[in-house]
């Protein structure tokens, strides 16, 4: 078993032959890198394990990897190889020491992404390291490339919960499943769209009783991955550039409406019934059980 071994060549100055290659010679697929396999039944015993706990990322991770997306590798080729990747690279070459040096996010103007994104953080008690380590605990065991391919599907992850803070999406179970449906939208992949709209059946299942009008769950979750198709690419812009606007005109780059969403509309109809939005989980977790 390798332990994060990192496997050359990782950098072929000068010719590569026919193996593509960023024009430092990063090379763009490593060749000992592994194509992953269609597992749809092994993704859903990982879904039934992450509704007993939504905080056990790592169930997340093995859905992923049990459903890799077939859009994954022309997207990180159009990045990486392009000159907007090579400026990313060069710029940003790791997300979270970028997002998580909040002491200099916070010298840049109150009301821009920086400031949101250092809230959010902080009020959750989260950090991108932090989301690096439970990533690691999965895959810690395996080969780093240090492709272009890991390259990408860092700033993937890495830029998570600041789609939380641009599209108004909260940590609650909802929540989650809808900064997913945008994500699909985004990047397409079936570990999105099958956690979301199977998470979603689930707490439009299980949600206690609401008088009257009933939450329109899975519209959310649909008007949700609307939204992330029709918006430009987070993966694919400068996070620096988008920490320093102001969260209203970052909010209209992305085509985020400002007005309500039927997100919120969820949480308007079952807070008049005296129900808590974040507290779903637990009550999904009794009924489950």
């Amino acid at each position: 078993m390798t332990d994060q071994t990192t496997l050359p060549p990782l950098v072929a100055p000068g010719s590569t032959g026919t193996a593509e290659a960023a024009p430092d010679g990063t090379l763009f697929r490593h060749p000992a890198r592994q194509k992953p396999r269609m597992r749809p039944l092994k993704a859903f015993g990982h879904f039934r394990q992450l509704l007993k706990d939504k905080e056990d990322t790592s169930q997340v991770f093995h859905i992923f990897e049990s459903l890799p997306s077939r859009d994954f590798v022309p997207m990180a080729r159009s990045l990486a190889l392009s000159e907007q990747g090579e400026r990313l690279r060069a710029t940003e070459p790791y997300l979270p020491d970028v997002l998580d040096d909040h002491d200099t996010l916070r010298k840049l103007p109150k009301g821009t992404v920086a400031h949101a994104y250092c809230d959010f953080m902080e009020a959750e008690g989260l950090s991108a390291a932090g989301l690096v380590e439970e990533h690691n605990r999965f895959f810690g065991d395996r080969p780093k490339y240090g492709d272009l391919i890991e390259w990408y599907a860092s700033r993937r992850r890495d830029t998570h919960d600041l789609l939380h803070v641009l599209t108004g999406f909260g940590r609650d179970p909802l929540g989650e499943q809808c900064v997913l449906a945008f994500t699909h939208g985004q990047n397409g992949g079936l570990g999105n769209l099958f956690i979301a709209y199977l998470g979603a059946l689930h707490i439009a299942r299980t949600a206690p009783e609401t008088r009257g009008r009933k939450a329109p769950v899975i519209k959310a979750v649909r008007q949700a991955q609307k939204l992330g198709k029709g918006a430009p690419r987070v993966t694919d812009i400068s996070i620096r550039e988008l920490l320093a606007m102001p969260l209203d005109e970052a909010k209209a780059m992305l085509k985020i409406p400002t007005g309500p969403t039927l997100y919120e509309e969820c949480h308007r109809i079952w807070r008049e019934n005296g129900i808590d939005p974040y507290s779903l989980i637990t009550d999904q977790q009794a009924v489950a059980a």
